[in-house]
């Protein structure tokens, strides 16, 4: 097609060229997408039909200064597949064909930065992401879509995005429409263009709970082979993939004949990975039938069963939390301490400065000397934490060596945190909420916080002040547990309680058992709190003897063998540098910080005492201008993890991919198809800017009779898109 091909009658007159911009046709030339989409349901004998509406944001249609038509664009690409769809239905209806209204990556990356100059540079924020997205999301369901798909991803912060717009219009319409979540990637390194492996790509956005996950574009199928292999083995909804029809040629054409790419993609059948197949650059309608006929010969991809629910956090690669051993061998996760503001003064003094650059330094140095999540705390009075949080978190997630670690985005401000979370493309912590705020902002943070996918950390107070006794720790704990688990919906494996590890050894007997209160808290709040984790910041137990790191890494040493191994706790802050192993401490030491953790001896905190002022003068005699090597850790032995009765459930069958957590995806409520009905204002603002007027139609329901009941049959706003769906991807290879 050419230049006046593109501008149809309709832009005849347009300022700038528009040539190369496929999604207009939807509307200057609507009968060839009408009839492409045709083919692809007739030759290529295809079940879904994805819109043709891959740029179709405000931001990408900015390159042809045609952002007014966006609503325009989305309604007409959908609404011609939709009219295509049911036309081939009518004449087979035992194959319904439904419209997949596809969202783009958009030409703008969060995650990147366009500046070799400045890492901490972006052009586009989270929050004009969701807000070009969900404009797109209202024009394609009131086109006629069935379900929507974020495809093409090379950046996971674009897609999250993309799926918290999705959210937002199935929260404000209140509608059950099922998501697709396609990645790609790049290269042979299996990893996005923003640097995550496939498994940390789903980790990051498995929390939107979409339907059906998997790969397109970039590759052919027989180098997407191992890729998929890898994400077929950790994905717990249905799985897909649509490649190209082989490598680009030097024209930037592509070589496979159908039979090519049948055969190249048979090998996913075989091994019973997908449940759904297509095809993407350089694949017709003549492609999708041969491989359709290859597929038809094998069962689709059976679902995982449903096991224990774990903590599954990301930075550039995965990391399951309940499956973690740190370099002493405990089952425990070890969150880096030192960029925090609060935890080391050099940290402190790069980030006053603006010493970005040192500052990324000494995360990494967290991350070799075993740090399995980087804790960021920026809180000071002379600082602006926004700012100095949004800009740290922008960097590291550019360094590699950092960023492939998951964060904790650390605040006493929630803004704060939030302004963190909204650059990270993986799935953080959040340190932290708590009850001390009141309920409604409590659960109204927590809501917050489920939407973005992040895990958090709830902080043992309430609006009475900080638990410091184990009845207190547990008390606040359950009450917190049971409003996020019950009225927030918060997965409770992503909830991570910090009952408040106080201070030992400061001589008040009221803080004796400071250390003994925790431990056997924890226990209880693991018992009574399934699939929860246990926190603390380990550096208060024994703040009574700074300067003398041998004593404190002792008394921790000691209170975490216990904790950890006899209560259960999962989670610390700590210097992981510094940590010492139970079995390498002296037997007078031993003793000593047995005695001061769990207040065996009125004279524990005087012992101990006298035992640091020691050591100073040790270290006073020893000192030395050379540092000392780091010494090798040698092998480690793996010492059990506690273990609970919820641990030991047998998993059982999935009947379904991971619900949604709304009641109408619950209980699978039909989508009505009334979009006239769906009033919402926020919806209602986007309709205003279309370029279509007032009087389109946006309904689709169907009469209840029109076709039967049982499956394979489907009628509109009679059946679930959900239900069916599911019969369909366990049934055959779609």
């Amino acid at each position: 097609l050419e230049e006046e091909d593109f501008r149809g009658e309709t832009f005849k007159e347009w300022t700038c060229n528009v040539k190369g911009n496929n999604d207009m046709l939807s509307i200057s030339q609507p009968h060839i997408i009408r009839g492409i989409y045709t083919e692809y349901l007739e030759v290529g004998g295809s079940s879904l039909i994805g819109t043709n509406t891959f740029s179709s944001t405000r931001i990408a249609m900015a390159d042809y200064e045609m952002e007014d038509y966006v609503y325009e664009l989305n309604y007409a690409g959908a609404r011609l597949a939709r009219e295509a769809c049911d036309e081939v239905t009518a004449k087979d209806p035992s194959r319904p064909r439904f419209v997949v209204g596809a969202l783009g990556p958009t030409n703008r990356t969060a995650s990147i930065s366009p500046s070799v100059e400045d890492p901490s540079a972006r052009n586009v924020t989270f929050d004009e992401l969701v807000e070009t997205y969900f404009e797109q999301t209202v024009a394609l369901v009131d086109g006629g879509a069935d379900i929507l798909m974020v495809e093409t991803i090379f950046d996971t912060l674009n897609s999250k995005a993309a799926l918290y717009a999705i959210g937002e219009y199935l929260e404000c319409s209140g509608l059950d429409i099922p998501i697709f979540v396609s990645g790609t990637l790049v290269d042979q390194s299996g990893r996005t263009l923003s640097g995550q492996t496939g498994e940390a790509f789903y980790a990051s956005i498995r929390h939107s709970k979409p339907m059906c996950v998997g790969l397109n574009c970039a590759l052919g199928a027989s180098h997407m082979a191992p890729f998929v292999e890898r994400l077929s083995k950790c994905v717990e909804c249905f799985m897909h993939v649509y490649s190209n029809a082989g490598l680009p040629n030097a024209m930037g054409g592509y070589d496979e004949t159908p039979n090519d790419m049948a055969l190249s993609n048979e090998v996913f059948f075989k091994n019973g990975w997908l449940n759904m197949v297509g095809g993407c650059c350089g694949s017709t309608p003549l492609h999708i039938a041969a491989i359709r006929e290859v597929a038809k010969k094998y069962k689709p991809r059976k679902l995982p069963d449903i096991g224990r629910p774990k903590m599954w956090l990301s930075g550039l690669e995965d990391l399951v939390v309940d499956d973690v051993h740190n370099h002493l061998g405990l089952p425990f996760l070890n969150v880096g301490e030192r960029c925090n503001i609060s935890g080391s003064i050099k940290f402190k003094k790069l980030m006053m400065a603006g010493d970005y650059g040192s500052a990324m330094d000494i995360a990494k140095a967290q991350v070799e000397d075993g740090a399995h999540v980087i804790d960021i705390n920026v809180d000071d009075g002379l600082l602006d934490g926004l700012a100095a949080m949004q800009k740290f978190v922008k960097i590291a997630v550019t360094e590699p060596e950092v960023a492939k670690v998951p964060f904790m985005l650390d605040a006493s401000k929630f803004e704060i945190v939030m302004a963190g979370l909204k650059w990270c493309q993986g799935k953080p912590i959040v340190n932290s909420i708590s009850l001390k705020v009141g309920e409604e902002l409590f659960k109204e943070h927590a809501t917050l916080l489920k939407k973005h996918g992040a895990a958090v950390v709830v902080m043992a107070f309430d609006e009475e002040g900080q638990a410091a006794t184990e009845n207190e720790k547990v008390r606040i704990c359950k009450r917190s547990y049971d409003i996020l688990v019950n009225e927030v919906r918060f997965p409770p494996e992503d909830i991570v309680f910090d009952p408040n590890v106080l201070t030992i050894g400061t001589g008040m007997e009221e803080h004796a058992d400071y250390a003994v209160d925790f431990i056997n808290a924890t226990k209880r709040i693991k018992e009574l709190c399934p699939y929860v984790k246990i926190s603390g910041g380990i550096s208060n137990l024994s703040f009574g003897f700074r300067g003398v790191t041998k004593i404190r890494e002792s008394t921790h040493a000691v209170f975490l063998q216990h904790c950890i191994l006899e209560s259960g706790m999962d989670v610390g802050i700590v210097n992981p540098k510094e940590m010492l192993a139970i079995e390498d401490l002296e037997p007078d030491m031993h003793t000593l910080c047995e005695n001061l953790v769990f207040n065996k001896d009125p004279d524990a905190t005087e012992d101990m005492l006298q035992r640091t002022a020691y050591e100073r003068a040790c270290l006073e005699a020893l000192k030395k201008k050379l540092p000392l090597p780091r010494k090798p850790r040698g092998k480690m032995k793996k010492m059990p993890r506690k273990e609970f009765e919820y641990d030991h459930i047998p998993p059982r069958p999935a009947l379904e991919p991971p619900l949604p957590t709304s009641d109408v995806a619950r209980n699978h409520v039909p989508n009505p198809y009334k979009n006239s009905k769906i009033i919402h204002e926020r919806i209602m603002a986007v309709r205003a800017k279309s370029t279509l007027g007032k009087d389109i139609a946006i309904d689709y329901d169907q009469p209840y009779q029109l076709y039967p009941e049982a499956y394979p049959y489907f009628v509109r706003s009679r059946d679930s898109v959900r239900e069916y769906i599911t019969s369909l991807f366990t049934t055959e290879i779609a």
